[in-house]
C-alpha cells in the first residue's frame, strides 16, 4: 500500500481484504509477523472485539513508526513487540516474548520476517505451533515466491492442516488448523 514508505514489503489490498476478514472471524488473541498498515486494522478490530493483538517487529525504526500511529489511534490492545531474530539453527525468526504471550491464538497474520532471513518465514510453526488452538487459521503472504511457497507445503503437513492459495494479484496462502497441533 502506497502511502507507509515499504512499498516493496506491502501487502496488497486482497491480502490486507483477507485480514480484515479474518479478524472479524476470529474469537480471540491475534498474531502478526510483521507490521505495518495491516497492524493498525487488525488493531482497531481486535479492540473493538476487546481481544489482544500481538505483532512481532525486528527493524526498530519500522516498530517505532507503526507505534506512533498505534498511539495517535489509541489502539491500546496492540502489543507491538520489538523481537530481534535469532538464529535457531536451521532457521532464523523472532526472539517473540513468550512469557507474556497468550497460551493461544486464534488468528496469525504472516508477513514477516523478511524473505532473506534464513529459512524464511518457516520458524513461525516450530516456535509458536503449540500456541496454535483448535481452527486456528495462518495467512502467508507471498506464496508466489518460491520458499514461502515451499513453506507453506511444509506447514500444512507438519500443522495436520488444510492450505489453500488465494489472491489472484499476490497470491497468500490460507491455513487451517483442524486439532491442535502436537509439540
Amino acid at each position: 500500500m502506497q502511502g507507509w514508505g515499504n512499498e516493496e514489503w506491502s501487502g496488497l489490498h486482497e491480502y490486507l481484504a483477507a485480514c480484515i476478514a479474518r479478524t472479524l472471524a476470529s474469537h480471540g488473541p491475534v498474531l502478526e509477523c510483521g507490521s505495518g498498515l495491516s497492524t493498525i486494522l487488525i488493531g482497531a478490530i481486535a479492540k473493538s472485539r476487546g481481544y489482544r493483538h500481538w505483532a512481532l517487529e525486528d527493524n526498530p525504526e519500522w516498530a517505532a513508526k507503526v507505534q506512533r500511529y498505534l498511539d495517535r489511534y489509541r489502539l491500546d490492545g496492540t502489543v507491538l513487540s520489538l523481537a530481534p531474530l535469532k538464529d535457531y539453527g536451521d532457521y532464523g525468526w523472532y526472539d517473540p516474548p513468550l512469557a507474556s504471550m497468550p497460551d493461544q491464538f486464534s488468528l496469525v497474520v504472516c508477513d514477516g520476517p523478511p524473505g532473506t532471513t534464513k529459512g524464511g518465514r518457516y520458524g513461525l510453526v516450530p516456535i509458536m505451533r503449540e500456541r496454535f488452538g483448535q481452527g486456528c487459521v495462518l495467512l502467508l503472504d507471498d506464496v508466489a515466491r518460491e520458499d514461502e511457497a515451499a513453506i507453506a507445503k511444509r506447514w500444512q503437513i507438519e500443522l495436520d492442516s488444510s492450505c489453500t492459495v488465494l489472491g489472484a494479484h499476490k497470491p497468500y496462502a490460507e491455513l487451517v488448523i483442524a486439532k491442535p497441533a502436537q509439540g
